[in-house]
C-alpha cells in the first residue's frame, strides 16, 4: 500500500481536530467562566470578550505543551508511521465521542485526562498486537509505554479533589469571616490588602502556568522566575494593593477587576495547556508523516524523530485559537456545562439538577454528627461570632438586569484566587493537577463554606459533586477502553475500519445532539416556573398564577395523551408519560416554593393577601396526585397485558374527558391571561360532570352484574372517573382562590379606584 492512504489519514486527523476543539472548549469553558458568570461581575458579552482575549493569548504560549502527544505517553521509537496513525486516529475518534457525551449531560470533565488515557489505551492495544504478531512476551508492553505518566495523573486526580476542596473551603470561610455577606463596607478598610493577595496569586499563575511555554521567554528567564518567586510575589502584592487602594478612593468595587483578571488568567492557562489535547495529536501525525516521507522506507521506519523537540507552527495555533473563541461564543453545550457547576454552588435554594442518593444522604448525616461534635469542642462565644459573620441570611444580592447572581463577588474572587494558587504551586513543583478538577473542587469547597449547601439542598448538591467526580474516573476508564478498541478495529480493518468508526462517531454524536436538544427543552420548561429572581410582590402573585396556567396546560395535554394511549393499548406512549411524572412533581414543588417566596415578599412589602392563597399548595399537590394516579393505573394495566377497556367504557370515558378538558382549559386561560373568572360557569360544568359520573357509575354496575366488565377493568374505570371529578374540583378551588387573592391584591395596590 502506498503512502497516499496515510496522507488521507492525516487529513482526517486534521478535520477531526476541528470538531474536537469544539467539544473540548464546550467542556472546559466552565473552568474560567463559572466564577464570573455565577457572580454576574459584568455582562455576558464583556465576560466572553475578556475570556476570548485570554484564549488568544494562551494559544501562542502553548508550543512547549505539544511534546506530550508525541512522546509523553509512549516511546515513538518503537512504532512505525502506519502504527502511529492507527493510534492517533483511534485517539481522536474516541476523544470527540467521549467529550461530546459528557457535554450532552452537562458534566465537566478533564480533556487532559481523556487525551492521556486515550493515547495510553490505543498505544497499549497497538503494542500488544505488535507483540502478538512477533511472538514476543506480552510483558514487554512496558517497554513501549510510559506507565509512570498515567500513574501520576491518577494520583493527581485524587490529590486535586481533596486539596482543592479543602483549600477552597478554608479560604472562603476566612474571607467570609473577614468581609461577611455585607462586604461593601469592609472593603474600604482592608479590601486593598486582601485584593493584593488575590492579584498576586492570579498574576503569578499567569507567569507559571501560562507564559512558561511562550517563545519570547527564554529558559534562563524561566529559571530566574522560579528562583525569585517571593520577590515577584512581593512586588505584585505592593503594586496591586496600592492600585486597588486608589480605586477604592474613587468608590470602585475592586472585586470586579480581580474577578475579570482571574477570568483572563484561567482562560489563558486553559488555552496554553489544553490546546495540546485537541491539536497535539494531529500535529504529531503531520510530523510523523513528514518524517516518514523524507526517509527511504516510509512504511517501516520507526518514528524516533518524534522524541526530538519540534517547533510548533504559529499559524496552526492561531487558527485553533480562533475556533476555540468561536465555540466559546456560540456553543449551547458550553452553557449547559457551565450551568451545572454554577447551579451546584448557587447561594440560594432553587431547582436542583440532581436527585438525592443513599451515599449523599449518608455524607450529610456524617457531617451533621461531626457538627454536633464540634459544638462541644469550640467555645460558645466563638461559635456565635463565626455564625453571625457567616450567616447567609444576610445575603442580599442586588438585581442585575432581570436575574440575581448565584453568588457574590467575594466568593467569585476566592474561587479564582485559590484555583490559581493551587495550580501554580503544583505546576512549579512538577505535581500533576488538572485545571478542571481544581477549579471545580475549589468552587464546591467555597460554596460549602458559604452555607450554600444548607439542610434543604445539601443532599442534592453532594449528589451532583459525586456524579461529576465519578465521571472523572469514568473518563479515564472509558477513554482507555474506547481508544483501545478503536485501535484494534483500525489495525485490522485499516481503511474500512476508519470509515466504520467515523460513521459510528457521526451516528453517536448526532444522537447525543438530539438528546441534548431534548434535555434543553425540558430544562427550558423547568425554568419558566422559576420565580427565584422576581423581587416585586405584585408581579410574583400574578406570575405564580400564570405558572399555574402553564402547569395546567402541560397536565391537560399529558392526560389527553395518556387516555388516548390507554384506549388503543399503546404501551410506549404510556411509558413516555410515566417518565414525565417526576417532572410534573418537580414543577408542582417549584410553583409551591414560589408561592411561599411570594408570601414572604408580600410580608416584606406590608401587603396582605387572602388566607386562601397558601391553599394553592394543597390544591396543586392534589392535582399532581390525580394526574399521577391516572397515568400509573393506565401504564400498569397495559404493561401487565390486561384486557383493554370495552368499547362502551371508552365511549363513557371520552364523555368524561370532554367535560374535564373544558374545565381545565377555562381555568388555564383565566390564569395565563389573568382575566376575569366565570365561577358560575365552571361550577355548572363541575356539577354536570358529577351528575354524568353518577349515571356512568350506574351503567358500570350493570356491566359488573352481567360480568361483561371484569374486576380490573371496573377498578380502572371507577378510578379514572373518580380522579376526573377530583381534578375538576381542585380546578374550581384554584379559581376561587384566584378571584379572592388577586382581587384583594388589586384593591390594596390601588385603593383610590374602589
Amino acid at each position: 500500500m502506498g503512502t497516499e492512504i496515510f496522507l488521507v489519514g492525516v487529513g482526517i486527523l486534521v478535520i477531526i481536530a476541528i470538531f474536537d476543539i469544539m467539544v473540548g472548549v464546550s467542556n472546559d469553558a466552565v473552568n474560567f467562566l463559572n466564577s464570573s458568570i455565577g457572580s454576574r461581575v459584568a455582562s455576558r458579552a464583556t465576560i466572553m470578550t475578556i475570556a476570548s482575549f485570554g484564549i488568544m493569548a494562551g494559544v501562542t504560549f502553548s508550543g512547549g505543551m505539544m511534546e506530550v502527544a508525541r512522546k509523553g505517553i509512549f516511546h515513538p521509537n518503537f512504532f512505525t508511521m502506519p502504527e502511529l496513525l492507527t493510534i492517533f486516529l483511534a485517539v481522536m475518534i474516541a476523544d470527540i465521542i467521549l467529550l461530546d457525551l459528557f457535554n450532552t449531560y452537562g458534566l465537566p470533565t478533564s480533556t487532559t485526562v481523556s487525551i492521556v488515557f486515550e493515547l495510553l489505551g490505543a498505544a497499549v492495544a497497538v503494542s500488544l498486537m505488535k507483540l502478538l504478531s512477533a511472538g514476543d512476551s506480552l510483558m514487554n508492553v512496558v517497554q513501549y509505554i510510559n506507565t509512570g505518566k498515567a500513574m501520576m495523573i491518577i494520583m493527581g486526580i485524587l490529590l486535586s479533589v481533596a486539596i482543592a476542596f479543602i483549600c477552597g473551603a478554608v479560604v472562603q470561610f476566612l474571607s467570609r469571616i473577614l468581609f461577611t455577606f455585607n462586604y461593601e463596607q469592609k472593603l474600604a478598610r482592608y479590601g486593598a490588602l486582601w485584593g493584593g493577595v488575590a492579584l498576586s496569586s492570579i498574576t503569578y499563575f499567569i507567569l507559571v502556568k501560562g507564559a512558561k511555554g511562550a517563545t519570547f521567554i527564554s529558559a534562563e528567564q524561566v529559571v530566574w522566575i522560579k528562583g525569585h518567586t517571593l520577590l515577584i510575589l512581593a512586588a505584585i502584592f505592593v503594586v496591586s494593593a496600592v492600585a486597588l487602594q486608589l480605586l477604592l478612593l474613587f468608590r470602585v468595587n475592586i472585586l470586579k477587576p480581580i474577578v475579570l483578571i482571574g477570568t483572563f488568567a484561567l482562560a489563558m492557562a486553559f488555552a496554553a495547556n489544553d490546546l495540546v489535547n485537541f491539536i497535539g495529536v494531529p500535529l504529531a501525525g503531520i510530523h510523523a508523516y513528514e518524517a516518514a516521507i523524507a526517509s527511504s522506507d516510509p512504511l517501516t521506519i520507526t518514528m524516533g524523530v518524534l522524541s526530538k523537540k519540534v517547533q510548533s507552527e504559529t499559524l496552526f495555533l492561531l487558527i485553533a485559537g480562533g475556533i476555540m473563541v468561536a465555540t466559546l461564543w456560540f456553543s449551547r453545550k458550553a452553557r449547559t456545562v457551565t450551568e451545572t457547576e454554577v447551579s451546584l454552588g448557587q447561594q440560594e435554594e432553587g431547582d436542583e439538577k440532581f436527585e438525592s442518593i443513599a451515599l449523599s444522604r449518608a455524607i450529610v448525616r456524617l457531617a451533621l454528627n461531626i457538627s454536633d461534635l464540634v459544638k462541644h469542642v469550640v467555645p460558645r462565644r466563638l461559635r456565635v461570632l463565626a455564625n453571625r459573620r457567616t450567616d447567609p441570611r444576610a445575603y442580599r444580592s442586588p438585581l442585575d438586569g432581570e436575574r440575581k447572581p448565584s453568588f457574590d463577588l467575594v466568593r467569585a474572587s476566592v474561587n479564582l484566587m485559590v484555583a490559581s494558587a493551587v495550580v501554580s504551586y503544583a505546576t512549579s513543583n512538577k505535581l500533576p493537577l488538572s485545571t478542571t478538577y481544581v477549579t471545580f473542587m475549589v468552587a464546591m469547597g467555597s460554596s460549602f463554606a458559604d452555607h450554600a449547601w444548607g439542610r434543604e439542598s445539601a443532599v442534592y448538591r453532594i449528589t451532583g459533586v459525586l456524579t461529576v467526580v465519578g465521571g472523572w474516573f469514568m473518563t479515564a476508564i472509558m477513554a482507555f477502553t474506547f481508544a483501545g478498541l478503536f485501535a484494534v478495529v483500525i489495525f485490522y480493518g485499516q481503511a474500512l475500519g476508519v470509515v466504520g468508526l467515523l460513521s459510528l462517531g457521526v451516528l453517536l454524536i448526532w444522537n447525543a445532539h438530539r438528546k441534548h436538544r431534548t434535555l434543553s427543552e425540558e430544562a427550558a420548561k423547568q425554568k419558566i416556573f422559576n420565580l427565584q429572581k422576581v423581587e416585586n410582590a405584585e408581579e410574583s402573585v400574578a406570575t405564580s398564577f400564570e405558572h399555574m396556567g402553564t402547569f395546567l396546560r402541560e397536565l391537560r395535554e399529558s392526560l389527553e395523551e395518556t387516555l388516548e394511549a390507554l384506549f388503543v393499548q399503546d404501551y410506549d406512549r404510556l411509558a413516555v408519560q410515566r417518565k414525565r411524572l417526576k417532572q410534573f412533581q418537580s414543577w408542582s414543588n417549584i410553583i409551591s416554593a414560589n408561592i411561599l417566596k411570594t408570601m414572604r415578599l408580600l410580608q416584606q412589602n406590608n401587603l396582605s393577601i387572602s388566607p386562601q392563597y397558601p391553599q394553592t399548595v394543597r390544591r396543586l399537590q392534589k392535582l399532581t396526585n390525580g394526574h399521577r394516579d391516572i397515568v400509573l393505573r393506565a401504564y400498569t394495566h397495559v404493561g401487565n397485558h390486561h384486557k383493554g377497556l370495552l368499547a362502551i367504557q371508552i365511549g363513557d370515558l371520552e364523555k368524561v374527558w370532554a367535560l374535564l378538558d373544558e374545565i381545565l382549559r377555562d381555568v388555564e386561560a383565566t390564569f395565563e391571561q389573568l382575566g376575569p373568572a366565570d365561577l358560575q360557569s365552571l361550577s355548572d360544568k363541575y356539577q354536570q360532570l358529577r351528575d354524568m359520573a353518577g349515571d356512568l357509575n350506574e351503567l358500570q354496575m350493570e356491566r359488573i352484574h352481567d360480568n361483561t366488565s371484569k374486576t380490573r377493568l371496573s377498578i380502572l374505570f371507577y378510578a379514572i372517573v373518580g380522579d376526573a371529578i377530583m381534578l375538576s374540583k381542585q380546578n374550581l378551588k384554584l379559581l376561587e382562590i384566584f378571584n379572592t387573592s388577586f382581587g384583594q391584591l388589586e384593591q390594596e395596590k390601588d385603593p383610590a379606584e374602589n
